[in-house]
């Protein structure tokens, strides 16, 4: 290296940018967002919050922009900023760490383990949390068998690789335990699950009681309850990177969500705090959004697949709530459980008649399509029979389908119902069709 003799060679080598490094200051602060001025932003860039006061600093995104200052939302709780606390920009943006390492850990919103399993390792590189959906003519077609292990969803409701699917249901009806069984029971190679808003007592219950403590080939990625409703947001976003890292490496993902009401729920506080105007039920334009530019980022390429059940809380039971119908419009089936079904002590409690699987033509033979089609009507015709049946009005004879369909009635109940713990293979289920539906 030369060296430098004069003053005029020194300025030359001095790189200006790097005497100073930009900031901004707090002009306002409220319960869930900070305002704050100073810095060429845009939306979605991230900041990082220095507090003078407390020296530590937090992490927030850019969620709205005026002509003289910008609105932050934090990653975490703003408590002990106060007004001229500095704001620097996050060059580097938002990134997840992705690689083989992440199978058996469960870590946050941000990528960072919360478990006792020490720091990550086998680290292969970071991926762009927020990112564009798959090109529509570089999605693959979706023509092959996806196996979930449960009865009811294998026989009447098929799935097949890269399809997303919605799993609707009110508090309590039984969604965390059909998503453990399908977890144990798909022939996923990786399954990535995120919990989004859950209570925190919930996350190892889910574990221990729904998983067997089994987190082979599995990524937990979580924000409770009590976590910022930013947190709660990226969670989902940061689930579907990983599982996008795992599929481009060629392999079949179970991406599995819980719920994308709490996911919803989360960008309305965000929307509402940066003064987005409310619309049904509250919810602001933002979350409708959202909502299918997290949804389409699921499904197959030249590489790998991504199949996708996302579980929404349906408020009162209600399936025409908006965030259950604007998903029931995205996804490609949905597995609809009644609480009536459970209080009868029908599980897993799936109403067949109000669920579909849009793909299902694809996916399965011409033979097991017809025999789907015939279980089907005799489900429907019990159905509509019920009341009849039950105050003693139908009388034997009178109608010969309905006959034959009270004559299968027990029969398709127990090929139907299913032990928490009992998975079938898929070959077993389709011979199960087979004999509830023969002549």
């Amino acid at each position: 290296m030369s060296t430098i003799n004069n003053l005029d060679d020194i300025l030359e080598h001095i790189n200006s940018k790097n005497l100073f490094i930009p900031f901004g200051r707090i002009v306002n602060i409220n319960s869930s967002s900070i305002v704050a001025i100073g810095l060429e932003v845009a939306i979605g860039d991230i900041v990082k919050i220095e507090s003078v006061k407390h020296l530590y600093t937090v992490l927030g995104m850019v969620a709205s922009i005026d002509a003289d200052h910008f609105t932050i939302v934090p990653f975490s709780f703003i408590d002990g900023f106060k007004i001229d606390d500095k704001v620097y920009l996050q060059k580097e943006g938002l990134n997840v760490k992705c690689g083989y390492g992440l199978l058996g850990r469960v870590i946050n919103a941000l990528g960072e383990p919360i478990d006792d399993g020490g720091k990550i390792t086998n680290i292969e590189g970071s991926s762009p949390i927020n990112k564009a959906t798959i090109s529509p003519l570089d999605r693959g077609i979706i023509d092959q068998r996806f196996s979930t292990g449960v009865k009811a969803i294998d026989s009447m409701l098929t799935c097949g690789k890269g399809q997303k699917v919605g799993i609707f249901a009110g508090s309590g009806v039984g969604k965390s335990t059909l998503m453990g069984m399908i977890v144990k029971g798909c022939e996923a190679q990786i399954k990535v699950i995120a919990l989004v808003g859950e209570r925190g007592r919930e996350i190892p219950e889910f574990i221990h009681y729904n998983l067997g403590n089994n987190l082979e080939n599995t990524v937990i990625i979580t924000a409770t309850s009590d976590e910022s409703s930013l947190m709660r947001k990226y969670a989902a976003f940061t689930a579907m990177a990983i599982a996008e890292f795992f599929r481009d490496k060629g392999h079949d993902v179970l991406l599995m969500m819980d719920s994308v009401t709490r996911f919803a729920m989360a960008q309305r506080e965000i929307g509402l705090s940066t003064g987005e105007p409310p619309t049904q039920r509250g919810y602001p334009p933002s979350v409708f959004a959202l909502l299918p530019q997290l949804m389409e980022r699921a499904g197959s390429n030249k590489l790998g697949t991504i199949t996708a059940f996302f579980t929404v809380l349906v408020d009162g039971d209600d399936l025409s709530d908006p965030i259950a119908d604007q998903s029931r419009s995205i996804l490609d089936g949905h597995i609809v459980l009644t609480r009536k079904l459970t209080e009868q002590g029908f599980y897993p409690p799936i109403d067949l008649l109000q669920s579909a699987s849009r793909v299902i033509d694809k996916v399965i033979s011409v033979e097991q399509y017809k025999r789907f089609l015939k279980l089907k009507r005799v489900l429907s015709l019990i159905n509509e029979n019920e009341v009849l049946l039950r105050i003693g009005a139908y009388k034997k004879g009178m109608d010969k389908e309905l006959d034959d369909a009270l004559l299968r009635k027990e029969k398709i109940k127990k090929f139907l119902t299913q032990g928490i713990d009992e998975l079938y293979s898929y070959e077993s289920t389709v011979k199960g069709l087979m004999e509830v539906t023969n002549d």
